[in-house]
């Protein structure tokens, strides 16, 4: 398996009515360390996973996530504080199941910044007007964006561990990027825009031939409803780049076409993304608790993309007996592009890959959770047989 490039909903949770949104995935913990211009705070994930059935070898394997937050103000180095800092330090090691049984990885910060015991580093800039509008430069974790989608969450850290849920590929946004992004937040509408390099930056400093292979932008607007006095958040975005070839860093050797295929030889590239998440119930007492539904539906042109289309729907949330509790099931889909399957076939016969995700998180401590995860997924790798994995997550905030 290699760095699936990615699209994210997590422009869901700031709108002016979104409240404590990020509730659903359970807040971090005040700060580890805290100056009054300068905020440390981390998590570690410590994951294991066992494939119980298909072709997969039976072996208990074990790995883990840590990663930093530190943020700066401006007025720490004698600015205004409009101005601040981001730096995000992450390191993986050990093993996991990933590649095992799906084309697309099941556990998503198992795969990302890269294989092995790998780290990397994300530094970024932040510019905050008195309306609500923020501009930040430099690598952006997308990761961190998809943690505060509300219901489904994302991330990996917590809720949905599979990448299709977690950080839903599109084969068009990395899952790391170098560029700009813009937020402008009103009452009725999130705008949000990123400008970025089309190639993943994972374990680069981003300033490595910038833009070599063109420039990629991720538009969006997502709408504050209520349905029935409940919250709800619809989204509809807009990703392309004018990559002019298959991002081959973003598959297997076997899947990338050889020279002269007739497939990842169009220049640019295009795909639309509709988002919902809806509230069914919400909990009076915990703001930001409750149990909703929330689905994506994602459509490309195809070559040079190799992904043309993808969706999936689940539901997920807070029981109300036990608040500190999370639970979440879904179903996902996705298809490779036809003209990537035809130019493969004498090599590797192929198809939509489908699954089903389900996990419950018991809080343990306000900084420890324990996470029980099963998936079942019938792989794009037509020989495979259907696989079942379980796994186990223990997640400690600092």
């Amino acid at each position: 398996m290699v760095h699936t490039v990615v699209d994210t909903s997590a422009d869901q949770v700031e709108t002016a009515d979104s409240g404590n949104d990020g509730a659903q995935t359970p807040p971090p913990p005040e700060p580890a360390k805290t100056a009054e211009r300068v905020t440390i705070r981390g998590i570690w994930s410590q994951f294991l996973d066992l494939p119980v059935s298909g072709d997969a070898d039976q072996t208990l394997r074990y790995g883990g996530k840590a990663d930093a937050y530190i943020d700066v103000k401006g007025s720490a180095v004698g600015i205004d504080d409009s101005l601040s800092l981001h730096v995000h330090p992450e390191f993986k090691y050990g093993k996991s199941s990933n590649g095992e049984i799906g084309l697309i990885p099941e556990n998503a910060q198992l795969f990302y910044p890269g294989d092995g015991d790998v780290f990397d580093l994300s530094i970024n800039v932040t510019k905050r007007w008195k309306s609500g509008a923020s501009l930040t430069v430099g690598k952006i974790n997308i990761l961190d964006l998809a943690a505060l989608t509300p219901l489904q969450g994302g991330g990996g850290h917590e809720g949905f561990q599979n990448l299709a849920v977690a950080l839903p590929p599109s084969a068009i946004v990395p899952g790391s990027v170098t560029g700009a992004l813009i937020n402008v937040p009103t009452e009725k509408v999130l705008l949000r825009a990123i400008i970025f390099d089309p190639e993943l930056q994972s374990r680069r400093s981003g300033l490595e031939d910038p833009f070599s292979k063109g420039v990629g932008i991720l538009a969006s607007a997502t709408f504050p409803v209520r349905v029935g006095g409940k919250r709800g958040y619809y989204g509809i975005k807009f990703a392309g780049s004018t990559r002019s070839e298959v991002a081959a860093g973003s598959l297997p050797a076997a899947l990338v076409p050889g020279p002269g295929s007739s497939f990842g030889n169009r220049k640019g590239e295009f795909s639309v993304i509709l988002t919902v998440d809806q509230y069914l119930s919400e909990d009076a007492a915990v703001p930001g608790n409750g149990i909703g539904i929330f689905g994506q539906l994602y459509l490309s042109n195809g070559d040079p993309t190799f992904l043309d289309a993808s969706g999936f729907i689940g539901i997920a949330g807070n029981p109300k007996k036990r608040p500190q509790d999370r639970f979440g099931v879904t179903y996902f889909r996705y298809s490779l592009a036809d003209g990537l399957v035809n130019a493969l076939r004498n090599r590797i016969p192929l198809q939509d890959e489908e699954g089903v995700e389900a996990f419950y998180t018991v809080g343990l401590a306000k900084t420890l959770r324990l996470t029980g995860n099963l998936q079942i997924v019938d792989s794009a790798i037509s020989p495979r047989a259907v696989g079942i994995t379980t796994g186990l997550r223990l997640t400690a905030l600092f």
